[in-house]
């Protein structure tokens, strides 16, 4: 289920949105809020989510002092579907809505669930509008071993149905990126950090693929795709510099400017038969080498038996 906090200030901002520029005054909003939630919506509440709604989304509640009406002004955050807290918005309302209407709609809505979403990311987010310092215990993917680390928290990722913390890293002195879903356990240390005006999550991760940081030069990618794969991923573009090359014969050449890190060689193994990687080589080579260390475990195949059976 929604944080209950972050499923009201989803609830204003989609509100006031809904309400366009001429917005709404006070006392609309409460009638609204009271027949949404059964209580009542006081000024110092709503004051409180209209600075938690900034801080979390960057989205600016104004008011119109000649009408006494607040509104969220049509910028290029709220209308653009690929912005990031436009993106973080439509996830908590959909989910809200499931939630909402899991019983009538029971059996009729399948949704893949994230499991690190809703124990931590709330309380990461309190401690990011803070500039609190954090301490998780956090196990690693490859065993058993648990760590603990001071974070300062300068932003939250989401990437392959998982929540990311991206945190200056106190013990190791540096930029690491830890996965919510192997935090042991978490507290906020009520220590105050100075977050790095010039930081921008988008910006970090521009050229990575996943939530790899970046950590060698990016370089243009070419991949050969089928017809029908090219429709799925001029769809859905496997990265935001996606670009056609070329059409010839049935298949598309789509290139992109990203770090050839060991996610991008992932997604590129789970795309298949659909694609050829054609360039850079040294990527080339390491789809083969995977595809080959897959083969190596299933062994020969049927066809393969009958083939040498038939010499």
């Amino acid at each position: 289920m929604v944080p209950e906090l972050l499923e009201k200030y989803i609830w204003l901002v989609n509100t006031l949105t809904r309400a366009g520029e001429k917005g709404l005054s006070l006392a609309q909003m409460q009638d609204v809020w009271e027949r949404r939630f059964d209580s009542e919506y006081p000024r110092s509440t709503f004051n409180r989510h209209r600075e938690a709604v900034a801080g979390i989304f960057g989205i600016e509640i104004e008011c119109d002092r000649s009408s006494s009406r607040y509104f969220i002004r049509y910028s290029e955050d709220v209308k653009d579907s690929t912005a990031a807290s436009s993106w973080l918005i439509n996830t908590f309302t959909v989910n809200s809505l499931l939630s909402l209407g899991r019983e009538r709609l029971s059996g009729r809505v399948s949704v893949e669930e994230i499991p690190s979403g809703q124990r931590y990311l709330t309380a990461v987010m309190d401690a990011m509008m803070d500039n609190l310092e954090i301490r998780i215990r956090h196990r690693k993917y490859t065993g058993n071993e648990i760590s603990t680390y001071t974070l300062r928290p300068y932003a939250v990722k989401e990437s392959a149905r998982r929540w990311y913390i991206v945190a200056y890293c106190i013990e190791r002195e540096g930029m690491r990126v830890y996965g919510m879903d192997r935090i042991v356990d978490m507290e906020i240390t009520g220590r105050h950090f100075d977050m790095p005006e010039d930081f921008d999550v988008d910006v970090l991760f521009r050229n990575s693929f996943g939530v790899y940081l970046p950590d060698r030069k990016p370089e243009e990618i070419t991949f050969r795709a089928s017809e029908k794969e090219a429709r799925y991923l001029e769809d859905l573009p496997l990265h935001h510099s996606q670009k056609v090359i070329s059409r010839d014969d049935g298949t598309v050449t789509f290139s992109i400017f990203a770090c050839p890190d060991t996610s991008l060689v992932m997604e590129l193994l789970r795309l298949g038969p659909g694609i050829e990687v054609t360039g850079p080589e040294s990527l080339r080579e390491q789809i083969v080498l995977q595809l080959r260390k897959a083969l190596e475990k299933y062994g020969d195949t049927p066809e393969d038996r009958n083939q040498i059976g038939n010499r």
